[in-house]
């Protein structure tokens, strides 16, 4: 086979390849995947299984995963659904599907061993992350949702998951001073692609994952030179990071320079960026 495959997206190896691609890729065996539910507050997706290794991206809690290996050691290699992210990953976050019927539009919420705050948290949830509610009660005036597992959230933190954001960039400018953490994908860290991927899915715009790959299929291309054309919602990339323009002359993005989610004025931060290893502009892109 001379099939090119890119590791973060094709659950393909040498030894081991899932069933759909038997006749378009080389491996020793073909497997078909067994569908799990993350049962973690998140899951580290690494491409090594090493826990010493850089993350590549992180799982929420609820999203379903198709595992296609399990090893003796407690590491799982399998595909995300949400955006087909492959990798390593620990099989003690995996637990049973569900049909998730909400997620959380909080930029995080405590899980509840009960319906009272005043109990020890179990976890802590992120923008973005699925939950099965099965119920409702009040304690002491405060509504809170009761989940298929028996927790308990604060039931204003969450929305039914046909309801998204009208302005998905303000979704982003609430994660305003969250620190940047590479391969993060939680309002807790989180790095620059995961900041347009968070923020978009809140407002129903499903793109991908890395910035490379939101380069080259996240909505149209536009015109990248002229600055003063830019509108609210834009995507501006330079190799290897992505940032959102909010207005004029103002990006905001998950960053290594400040190490956060900030503003930045944008002629500035062209001129800063091009200094560096990661160069000019290269695209700019329109979700809608």
């Amino acid at each position: 086979m001379t099939h090119a495959f890119d590791r973060r997206l094709h659950p393909v190896r040498p030894d081991l390849a899932a069933r759909d691609y038997e006749g378009q890729a080389d491996a020793e065996r073909f497997v078909d995947g067994e569908v799990f539910q993350v049962s973690a507050d998140s899951l580290a997706i690494r491409p090594h299984a090493r826990p010493d290794c850089p993350i590549d991206t992180e799982a929420l809690h609820g999203e379903w995963i198709t595992v296609y290996e399990q090893t003796a050691e407690g590491w799982a290699w399998g595909q995300l659904d949400t955006d087909g992210y492959v990798g390593w990953f620990s099989s003690d976050g995996l637990g049973q599907v569900t049909a998730a019927t909400h997620r959380v539009r909080a930029m995080r919420t405590y899980r509840y061993p009960a319906p009272d705050l005043k109990f020890p948290p179990r976890g802590m949830l992120s923008i973005g992350s699925n939950v099965t509610v099965v119920g409702e009660t009040e304690t002491r005036g405060l509504t809170y949702a009761i989940l298929s597992d028996g927790s308990a959230v604060v039931a204003k933190h969450l929305v039914p998951l046909t309801v998204f954001d009208d302005d998905w960039v303000s979704v982003a400018e609430e994660m305003l001073g969250a620190p940047y953490l590479w391969g993060g994908r939680t309002s807790v860290g989180l790095d620059c692609s995961a900041l347009v991927q968070l923020a978009a899915q809140a407002g129903g715009l499903d793109i991908p994952r890395d910035s490379d790959m939101q380069e080259t299929d996240a909505g149209h291309e536009i015109p990248h030179n002229d600055l003063s054309k830019y509108l609210r919602g834009d995507l501006i990339f330079w190799k290897g990071h992505v940032a959102i323009v909010t207005g004029p002359n103002t990006l905001l993005h998950a960053n290594g320079f400040t190490m956060t989610v900030a503003y930045e004025p944008l002629d500035r931060a062209i001129e800063r960026i091009a200094s560096t290893e990661w160069g000019n502009v290269t695209r700019a892109r329109r979700l809608s």
